[in-house]
């Protein structure tokens, strides 16, 4: 797995949590639903931004032994959560999202500093694309809460993308070997932010729930914080 995700860009891991572990964290979501900014509701998407801040009882559910074994032994020691998300692609979701790379990060303030770019704030959150060191520092964690396959909106990517460095939009080019990641319910997806990804519109009524993390083992420079640093692993 360790070399799956340095060469390909991923991996995924089955039976990371138990029906149990499922049952508790989506429990968690449900008791703290409101209309604080971080929580996004329409008929095509539900999400809740600065997850952990957000619903707190959900860290010890999702940072099971499971979990931060997984995360010491594929990625390193030292990582910290820089990011989290929850979102559910609902049954009658149109969403698409083409092919891209997951370039910009949140931190705590805009300072000028050598390569970080495309600054923009979007409900207090402030995001940038750093330079590209920080960007391979990242792993994204997707805990999947239901069976997610093709008819509601796996992830598709391109094996070995992450190596290519920034790729920009105008110069992407057209994926040929494609790949669909499915993933069971209580697995686990590990990938590189820079691995190219997608996902089609579902064609279910079936709902697809995901707690997206990312973690780093990088502070960032001239004074610059994360903007939602938090559980150490």
């Amino acid at each position: 797995m360790i070399e799956h995700l340095s060469k390909k860009g991923f991996t995924i891991l089955p039976d990371v949590f138990s029906g149990e572990e499922l049952s508790a964290i989506s429990q968690a979501i449900d008791s703290s639903i409101n209309n604080t900014p971080d929580f996004r509701q329409n008929k095509d998407l539900f999400a809740i931004r600065r997850f952990f801040q957000a619903v707190p009882e959900a860290g010890k559910l999702v940072w099971n032994r499971n979990l931060i074994r997984i995360v010491k032994e594929l990625c390193g020691q030292g990582y910290f959560v820089v990011k989290s998300i929850y979102f559910d692609k609902p049954s009658l979701s149109n969403w698409f999202v083409s092919w891209h790379q997951d370039l910009t990060i949140s931190v705590d303030q805009k300072i000028d500093s050598p390569g970080f770019l495309h600054w923009t704030e979007k409900l207090g959150q402030i995001a940038v694309q750093p330079p590209v060191n920080i960007l391979e520092s990242i792993y994204t964690i997707r805990i999947h809460l239901d069976d997610c396959d093709e008819s509601n909106g796996a992830l598709r990517v391109v094996q070995g993308s992450h190596s290519k460095g920034v790729i920009r939009a105008e110069t992407m080019p057209v994926p040929v070997q494609e790949m669909l990641c499915e993933v069971k319910a209580g697995g686990v997806m590990i990938m590189r932010p820079l691995l190219m990804h997608s996902s089609k519109r579902s064609t279910s009524e079936r709902q697809r729930r995901v707690i997206h993390i990312e973690i780093s083992n990088l502070e960032l420079p001239d004074g610059m914080k994360w903007g939602e640093k938090g559980i150490e692993i």
